[in-house]
């Protein structure tokens, strides 16, 4: 990926459009976790998490998103921003022969919290992990 093909960043978040973003989405939330203090087995939780989440953004909406990750009363949070409608949450764990479905449902069991709501720009889902 070349210089000027990046993904915007600023500071403690960053856009994503195309699924070649994902990685540097994956790498972000890890470098920003780690300033953060979150211990690398609940890094891989919550970069499960966002790659369920960015990917979802890819698939189902148009125009990319916004992720942004900060600290606050000892939980690591992370916003992701859509142009998606908002997201049904509270879901069964789709069957095992099932081909799709399953990541909303692996964000809410991996993440100690998770809200979403409509805002101006779409949807923003907020994920929440102890530090």
């Amino acid at each position: 990926m070349s210089e000027a093909a990046m993904p915007e960043t600023d500071g403690d978040g960053m856009s994503y459009s195309v699924p070649d973003d994902l990685r540097a989405v994956r790498v972000f939330v890890t470098e920003r976790a780690l300033a953060l203090g979150m211990t690398e087995n609940r890094i891989d939780l919550l970069t499960l998490a966002v790659s369920e989440l960015t990917t979802n953004t890819l698939q189902h909406t148009s125009g990319g998103g916004h992720i942004r990750v900060w600290a606050e009363n000892g939980r690591l949070v992370c916003d992701v921003v859509d142009r998606g409608a908002e997201r049904p949450f509270g879901r069964a764990m789709p069957a095992a022969e099932a081909v799709r479905g399953r990541g909303l449902a692996i964000v809410e069991r991996v993440c100690d919290a998770v809200y979403t709501t409509a805002v101006p720009e779409g949807t923003l889902v907020r994920i929440c992990l102890d530090l």
